[in-house]
């Protein structure tokens, strides 16, 4: 791996070409003026797009050169694993479906992680599992054994919890000397627990698709079925889960799919770096630089998703997840 001193130096002569509070800017223009100015900006490293509403092959482009600068710039292991793999659990995932309901898997695949597609694909059609690994090639074999089961009716939910289970096991493992990525995949477990269990009213049900890595109890989670609403909201108070808790019971009682709190979840990373930005050291700029751009890429979708479904200005910056 490089030089961390070094990659900072990189990093701070690439920032200046984040769009930081451009992406608000935009949101005052239509999708033709949100083009020209990304492409003018050099959004998307020169990709070849005549209309807005080829707005993700410009995203794509420009998560392309995100992965090249992972696997250049990566200060360890740790962080490349923290980034790519959850790429090789989707690919996999997908490519286990495609292999077991005759499917064309090629439009369910995410952009290559830690391993070729090809390596992932070929283990599935040989069976050779232990080419990927203790946690993604167990996660292959039980999927495969639970579709070979006869009239087994295999749901999506099941499969998904498997490789989901799977990832973390690998997370945890692959960051674990790693304080900050250890944190992160810990609060990430924790949260998805939250919301796995008050998507449902069976807490057995709950109890048996909760992630590892975490450092909540099941007790605390238990709290989290009280027959009492307002009781409940308060179970995990003195967490560091107090404020997402009581998000999800806002928008849980009111009949809402707490897709507030999902986007919590889904900018944890962001969010964490954001708030220490002034005291990042060592290998964190590089995650934090990561995050932004990955964000940067999330509101370019969110944004000509809204303009071409002419939304108001106020409406679609509502949408755009925070990171500054």
């Amino acid at each position: 791996m490089l030089d961390v001193l070094y990659t900072n130096g990189v990093i701070a002569a690439r920032e200046k070409y984040l769009l930081k509070d451009k992406i608000a800017k935009l949101c005052e223009t239509d999708a033709e003026e949100a083009l020209r100015q990304l492409m003018d900006g050099g959004f998307g490293k020169g990709a070849e797009v005549n209309s807005p509403y080829e707005y993700e092959t410009l995203v794509e482009a420009d998560e392309k050169s995100i992965d090249e600068f992972i696997r250049e710039y990566a200060p360890s292991q740790a962080e490349a694993v923290y980034l790519l793999a959850p790429r090789d659990f989707h690919n996999a995932k997908a490519l286990v479906k495609a292999q077991y309901l005759g499917l064309d898997g090629s439009n369910m695949l995410a952009p290559e992680g830690l391993l070729p597609v090809a390596t992932i694909q070929e283990s599935i059609r040989e069976e050779k599992y232990d080419l990927l690994g203790e946690e993604l090639g167990g996660a292959v074999k039980a999927a495969a054994a639970l579709f070979a089961e006869e009239n087994s009716g295999v749901s999506g939910a099941e499969v998904g919890c498997i490789f989901e289970k799977a990832l973390y096991a690998y997370l945890s493992k692959g960051c674990a000397k790693n304080g900050i990525l250890k944190k992160l995949v810990a609060a990430k477990a924790d949260m998805t627990n939250i919301l796995t269990a008050l998507r449902t009213s069976d807490e057995e049900y709950a109890r048996k698709r909760y992630l590892g890595g975490g450092v909540l109890r099941e007790e605390q989670l238990a709290k989290l079925f009280a027959d009492d609403a307002e009781k409940a909201s308060h179970a995990l108070d003195g967490t560091p889960y107090a404020e997402f808790v009581r998000t999800c019971f806002e928008e849980k009682l009111v009949g809402k799919p707490m897709t507030q709190a999902e986007r919590l979840l889904e900018s944890y990373d962001t969010v964490y770096f954001t708030a220490k930005k002034y005291e990042l050291v060592k290998n964190q700029p590089f995650l934090y630089y990561v995050f932004r751009r990955r964000a940067e890429n999330e509101n370019v979708r969110i944004l000509f998703v809204c303009l071409l479904a002419g939304m108001k200005e106020g409406d679609i910056k509502k949408r755009l997840r925070a990171f500054e």
